[in-house]
């Protein structure tokens, strides 16, 4: 979910990134930036929505985000630069306000997401230790806190990891997905597994099954995305042309697979009504104690999802505090944002204020909202991204009036238009039940401190005489001859 703002690479004074990711790497990479806090957090929630179809949402998500993803590799094939959905809106409408605010909203959901897995690592360590707070009670928002500023206290102490790394966090996290799928199909051999209930629908409200699958979509949405992040890799990527399109698509079918399953074992082993209760802890928790009664994986498995939410709070939260360090070296926000902590070479105004708005969204959930926290604060990332989306399936259409030079992959022409609207579609508050509402509340306040923002900092650059003119994508919108229409 990223917009990297980054030096031109091949200037006189910065040198070309490495290309060190070939196919293996890079769909561990993919795989590993999906999988984490959403299926982890939500799992109980998005059945709590349709029953015991909870299957059917992840289904429908993955197919979105197939479809999403097709014009990404489009774009990204035509443009191998790291700037993702802010270059593609740049180059296709020259507008930078509207390139402002696609990379704030991305910057947000950086913050929603962290926010999310803040509270969900609060869940799977009161279950991990077994310390008994209640979800909505101050017990989970000091663990929610304390876990949020200690990813701040890393952030700032400077976190240079690899890609390599990355394939023991990716690893980790699907142990667990694994050990869910395993245990389920060995309750399901022991006879201890209801099948019947996997094809019950139940409306979490009045309205019919269609707009309760589409609400319960709109949630689970959150545990498909991360594919886009992938493009921000594209200059440090072996022949990207060539490798970018297969390997999306695998990483897309293993994680949606991994999910289905995941659903299925979930409302299988589990009653619908204790599985979306999250005063019985984590949802996979349940299915892991009911599988195999008797076996301490009950007793791991909150420990496993501590870890692989911690992991995605960390990654949201470097992704948040890099980008706004970036708008703010572009002169599109306070300068003050923009500064580099001498010793630590580390952003820490910005971490400091990506910080601070976490605290509130997770203050804000926990004791003013009355809906659950990873449900409110996940939709709320969904939300923002399927705005976003539609935007770069809009571009996408644009932009092939602009043809490039070189080869490129090419997504059948009649998908952006599906991309676009289906986005667009569970944008709209028919995609919310009643209980979801509030995403649109969330999301207005960040992004309204962003614009309150943008045009304090236009304010100040007009009286100084240094406008703030989004030059590094101007730099990028130009690199290969196609710069953008003002």
């Amino acid at each position: 979910m990223t917009a990297k703002t980054q030096t031109e690479p091949g200037t006189p004074h910065q040198p070309e990134l490495k290309r060190v990711m070939g196919p293996k790497l890079l769909l561990l990479f993919i795989v590993g930036d999906i999988l984490g806090t959403g299926v982890y957090a939500l799992t109980g929630t998005v059945a709590g929505e349709v029953g015991g179809a909870a299957w059917a949402p992840f289904l429908v998500a993955f197919l979105v985000a197939t479809i999403t993803a097709m014009s990404y590799l489009e774009l990204v094939t035509r443009y191998p630069q790291a700037a993702g959905a802010a270059l593609y809106t740049h180059r296709a409408f020259g507008i930078h306000f509207l390139t402002f605010l696609v990379a704030f909203t991305v910057m947000c959901s950086g913050i929603t997401s962290a926010s999310t897995a803040s509270n969900a690592f609060a869940g799977f360590l009161n279950d991990g230790f077994g310390l008994g707070f209640a979800k909505d009670g101050s017990g989970i928002l000091i663990l929610a806190l304390g876990f949020m500023a200690l990813v701040a206290l890393i952030n700032f102490r400077g976190v240079g990891e690899s890609v390599k790394a990355n394939v023991v966090l990716t690893l980790v996290e699907l142990s667990g997905l694994l050990m869910v799928i395993f245990i389920g199909f060995y309750a399901m051999s022991q006879g201890r597994a209801d099948f019947t209930e996997v094809m019950i629908f139940r409306s979490a409200d009045e309205k019919g099954a269609f707009m309760a699958l589409t609400a319960a979509t709109a949630l689970a949405f959150f545990a498909m995305v991360g594919f886009e992040d992938s493009v921000n890799m594209a200059e440090e990527v072996k022949d990207p042309v060539r490798i970018f399109p297969r390997i999306m698509l695998t990483g897309l079918a293993i994680t949606g697979v991994i999910y289905v399953l995941v659903a299925i074992c979930a409302v299988a082993l589990v009653p619908v009504g204790q599985l979306s209760n999250p005063d019985n802890g984590s949802a996979l928790t349940q299915v892991v104690r009911a599988g195999a009664p008797g076996l301490p994986f009950d007793k791991i498995f909150p420990f496993i999802g501590m870890f692989a939410v911690a992991n995605s709070a960390l990654i949201n939260m470097l992704m948040a505090s890099r980008l706004l360090y970036g708008l703010a070296r572009q002169r599109v926000l306070p300068h003050a944002l923009g500064l580099v902590h001498h010793e630590r070479r580390t952003p820490w105004v910005a971490i400091i204020f990506t910080t601070l708005l976490a605290f509130g969204l997770i203050y804000f959930v926990v004791t003013r909202s009355a809906t659950p926290a990873v449900s409110l604060l996940g939709g709320t990332t969904s939300l923002l991204l399927l705005a976003v989306f539609t935007i770069v399936n809009i571009s996408l259409l644009v932009l092939r009036k602009h043809p490039v030079e070189h080869e490129h992959f090419r997504t059948p022409a009649f998908l952006p238009w599906i991309g676009a609207i289906t986005c667009a579609f569970l944008v709209g508050p028919w995609a919310r039940s009643e209980a979801q509402m509030g995403q649109y509340r969330v999301a207005a306040w960040l992004l309204g401190i962003g614009i309150i923002l943008w045009i304090a900092t236009y304010i100040w650059n007009r009286s100084t005489h240094r406008p703030g003119d989004m030059s590094h994508i101007d730099d990028m919108s130009s690199h290969h001859g196609d710069s953008p229409r003002n």
